[in-house]
């Protein structure tokens, strides 16, 4: 059996698994989506947002990418957080970011790959603004570690900083931003202690006036 059809194999055996264990659980699905969380992640194939917060699908909205980014002129990333604020009305935006993201060891290399040196640019600049706190740590591991949680709370106030959540905001709409880290070594998520209720945490040019 070929890889992919081992998949559908298994995507068959799972469905039917899961309407015997769970009756309805498919209409239900079906119906409507109404999550209250959106989680802004990393690309990683070991970082499934369900699973390890132990939720069930349709729980989450999701966008990931390498690295989780949050950039306000990337269309892909303001068209979910527009979506998930706006119309799915989510009450919470997590952006969460893992230790060991290679994406961010790559960043914090001299080493070339291609056109995804240009992706990672943004969290070279975030280690430009901290290289002071780089300075005492001669641990790789330890500057990887401290370099996702920069990463994490720097994607965080991007997402603060969207007219889309200072819209929200102003408007009144009950709307959290948090940044977490996940350990691929325990399972355990780290809250980073970044979360915004409102538009106060912001720098005043990123508190617009409506």
């Amino acid at each position: 059996m070929s890889d992919v059809k081992k998949l559908l194999e298994q995507n068959r055996q799972w469905a039917a698994e899961t309407a015997e264990q769970q009756p309805g659980f498919f209409d239900e699905l079906s119906e409507q989506q109404t999550p209250k969380y959106l989680w802004i992640g990393c690309s990683d194939s070991r970082v499934p947002s369900t699973q390890i917060t132990g939720m069930m699908p349709g729980e989450i909205f999701v966008h990931r990418n390498i690295a989780n980014q949050f950039s306000t002129t990337d269309l892909s990333c303001m068209s979910v957080l527009q979506y998930a604020v706006e119309v799915l009305k989510v009450e919470h935006v997590i952006v969460c970011g893992h230790y060991g993201c290679g994406g961010v060891n790559a960043a914090l290399s001299n080493q070339q790959f291609g056109l995804i040196d240009n992706w990672l640019a943004k969290i070279k600049d975030v280690y430009i603004q901290n290289e002071t706190k780089f300075t005492p740590i001669n641990d790789e591991q330890e500057r990887s570690d401290l370099m996702c949680e920069l990463n994490v709370m720097a994607q965080v106030q991007n997402v603060c900083n969207s007219t889309i959540v200072q819209n929200a905001w102003s408007n009144g709409q009950k709307l959290s931003v948090h940044g977490w880290c996940y350990s691929l070594k325990n399972g355990h998520i780290k809250d980073l202690d970044v979360t915004h209720d409102d538009e106060s945490k912001n720098h005043n040019v990123y508190q617009y006036q409506n």
